[in-house]
């Protein structure tokens, strides 16, 4: 005679064992940790593009501050480094004014070779830029960077390369003339007119306008934010 051993056990939905006439219990499924709140988000930048850019994730800041740091490149420095430098600098002066929060900031850097073209803020200096630019390749760097509120840094950053027709002087005073090139890296914004510049693009074409939205998603998970 077999023993009985199956007091107890959860036979619902079980299969018996008829070797032994047991009833397994059913597995025990451990409880999922629920996710941590993610704290607030502030984005280290005014720019209104970052901003809808960052909307596109369905990520809106708590906070917005402009970092205020000295963008000049250093001696040597390339288009590469200058970017991933910029972001972290914006990064942590931002967090010394939002302590407990989580900071997103980013720079945008178009480099041509070694060379770093600078934010135009004049027109001499636009005209500059799309000299340089017209008819050749250039690289775009966008940098991002993500300050957790215990100061652990991770940053990411893409690379796209870009190839602008000959720009025929007509069309640079045209470009000149509507002012979209005022204050963007490389005296150029691909979200406007500039776009029909382009021959091709390889890369990320939300990095070229200021906020690599892959990259930064990434971070943002690795964060523990959770995004829809």
């Amino acid at each position: 005679m077999v023993p009985d051993n199956s007091e107890g056990a959860n036979s619902e939905g079980a299969s018996s064992d008829p070797r032994c006439g047991v009833t397994p219990a059913a597995p025990v499924t451990a409880a999922l940790p629920l996710p941590l709140p993610c704290p607030p988000l502030v984005l280290a930048s005014a720019s209104p593009r970052r901003r809808n850019l960052l909307a596109r994730l369905g990520v809106i800041p708590d906070r917005v501050i402009a970092a205020d740091i000295d963008e000049s490149p250093r001696p040597r420095e390339l288009p590469r480094d200058h970017a991933i430098r910029l972001a972290a600098e914006k990064g942590r002066a931002a967090a010394a004014l939002a302590p407990g929060c989580l900071i997103l900031a980013g720079d945008t850097v178009v480099g041509a070779g070694r060379r770093i073209l600078p934010k135009a803020e004049d027109e001499a200096t636009a005209r500059r830029c799309l000299a340089v630019l017209s008819g050749r390749r250039h690289r775009v760097f966008s940098a991002v960077a993500l300050l957790t509120p215990d100061g652990v840094m991770r940053s990411a950053l893409s690379e796209t390369v870009l190839r602008f027709k000959v720009l025929s002087a007509g069309e640079v005073d045209a470009y000149i003339a509507g002012g979209e090139w005022h204050g963007k890296a490389g005296g150029y914004a691909i979200q406007g007119t500039a776009e029909s510049f382009c021959i091709w693009l390889s890369g990320s074409h939300s990095g070229v306008i200021g906020l690599p939205l892959y990259e930064t998603w990434r971070l943002l998970i690795a964060a523990g934010c959770a995004l829809a």
